[in-house]
């Protein structure tokens, strides 16, 4: 007897998350206002240490949006 292949089964795409939910507009808004605060501080013409200290803390700010932000779409897309 033939052995039999199994291809890929087509599934539906991933639904996607509600883009006018109050909280998602507010975590990408802070997102995206502390990432270009961030990149304000490195492009500063007087950069010194604690400049670079605040735009680190500015991208870590960031980060922690974003990872709210993939926490919420996971919830509405499970």
């Amino acid at each position: 007897m033939a052995d039999v292949i199994t291809l890929a089964q087509h599934r539906a795409a991933a639904s996607v998350p509600d883009t006018t939910h109050p909280e998602t507009i507010r975590l990408h808004g802070l997102a995206t206002n502390a990432l270009a605060t961030a990149l304000h501080h490195l492009q500063s013409l007087d950069s010194d240490p604690a400049k670079l200290a605040l735009a680190t803390a500015r991208a870590v700010r960031a980060a922690t949006a974003l990872k709210r932000l993939s926490a919420i779409s996971a919830e509405v897309a499970a």
